[in-house]
């Protein structure tokens, strides 16, 4: 049925689905199994060569673990997916599959705290190295390429800062090169976003985050354009280990179905709380794809089919005051990650980009006081209560300041 879907609300609520593979269930069941049986001495050689589709072992593939590939890069417009246990899996799995001894990877900066350490503190170990650009710097991310240059990285929207990386541009700048261009698309998701139609070589995501959507499974996922690379990232994510098991994959995959119209509850929501925000006299500066005020403004608009539902602000009173916020608020969970239906509220300095140098922090963008609001779905009204309230608390508590732009 997915094949005949054209659209994201429908691909998502029916992609992976063949009710007939599964005797006729509407949900795809958990095959939890850690092997499966052949038939025959002929036919598990057969699966084993490659010859016949039918499951091996679950680190190699698992019918549920399938429907959910399936689903995302029918979502993502690629030729396949592999299915990680976690985010950070998805992400060593492109660096080990495309990464050597003495290769060079160009990124973006920012990128999520995690993604920047595995290259600068473990794959240096491996002779790895890395140049960093900023994310709005076309010419800068065309002039660090080198002859060793394998790998360009982005991450679009960036976190936290919300820097946009023109992803046609960078395309470009890959094939020109005749480098991939790899993406972490987990801030937008397949239903803002799709890179592959603006030519990258590969996506992933956090699964974590909008794909599942309610903030119980850790998960990630690789999308690849073509054939070729999926089977270099596949090999290399069953031979380390990444796979994801079957329930997990089935509760994304159940996640997925309401994708749609949990994104957009949360964006319309974003869209308010930024403009809201952004006339607070508490507030310095606000940055979200969806305002007017955002430098990228233009880009987005073309790049992206909606902001997302992820604010950065900066409050008049500082880090202290950022502080006060987020002990302040009563509904708002202050917590790291972001896409669930829940509204979350956290310190990237001190939280999710700790692991990044303070000098670093700093040069991205990523200011001692910023802070990052994930919008849930919960009823407007009751968000921009509890983020008033929690305002006027910082009010009590700071001395005025001049405001100041971002």
């Amino acid at each position: 049925m997915a094949n005949d879907a054209n659209h994201l609300h429908t691909k998502a609520i029916h992609g992976g689905l063949d009710p007939a593979a599964h005797r006729g269930a509407v949900s795809v069941p958990i095959y939890q199994s850690s092997t499966f049986a052949f038939p025959s001495a002929e036919e598990g050689a057969a699966r084993f060569a490659g010859t016949s589709p039918g499951p091996i072992y679950t680190r190699m593939g698992n019918p549920t673990v399938q429907a959910l590939e399936s689903c995302v890069a029918d979502l993502e417009e690629g030729c396949g997916a592999i299915a990680t246990a976690t985010g950070m899996a998805a992400i060593s799995t492109v660096f080990l599959a495309l990464l050597r001894n003495g290769d060079h990877v160009v990124c973006t900066d920012p990128l999520y705290g995690a993604t920047r350490t595995l290259l600068t503190r473990y794959f240096s170990r491996l002779g790895v190295t890395s140049t960093f650009v900023p994310a709005t710097d076309n010419a800068a991310l065309a002039a660090a390429i080198r002859p060793e240059t394998r790998l360009i990285y982005v991450e679009t929207p960036a976190n936290p800062t919300l820097d946009l990386v023109d992803l046609a541009a960078a395309s470009a700048i890959a094939r020109a090169a005749v480098i991939p261009l790899v993406v972490d698309n987990t801030f937008a998701g397949p239903h803002l976003q799709r890179p592959i139609t603006l030519g990258a070589d590969v996506v992933l995501h956090s699964m974590t985050k909008s794909l599942n959507g309610h903030s119980d499974v850790i998960a990630g996922i690789v999308i690849a354009r073509d054939p070729a690379m999926l089977a270099v990232l596949r090999d290399a994510a069953i031979m380390f280990g990444m796979t994801i098991d079957p329930h997990q994959s089935w509760l994304v995959l159940r996640g997925i179905r309401t994708l749609g119209m949990r994104v957009e509850r949360a964006q319309q929501n974003a869209i308010a709380i930024a403009r809201w925000l952004e006339q607070h006299e508490e507030v310095a500066w606000v940055r979200f794809p969806g305002l007017p005020s955002h430098p990228q403004f233009d880009l987005a608009q073309r790049q992206m089919s909606g902001p997302g539902s992820v604010i950065a602000f900066e409050l008049r009173g500082g880090t202290e005051a950022g502080r006060i916020l987020m002990n302040s608020v009563r509904m708002i969970t202050l917590a790291v990650s972001l896409g669930g239906v829940e509204s979350l509220i956290e310190h990237p300095s001190s939280m999710t980009h700790k692991g990044v140098p303070v000098e670093e922090q700093r040069r991205q963008g990523i200011t001692a006081g910023l802070v990052r609001l994930s919008a849930g779905c919960e009823d407007l009204d009751d968000l921009l209560a509890d983020l008033a309230q929690a305002l006027a608390c910082v009010a009590v508590a700071s001395p005025p300041r001049p405001r100041v732009s971002a």
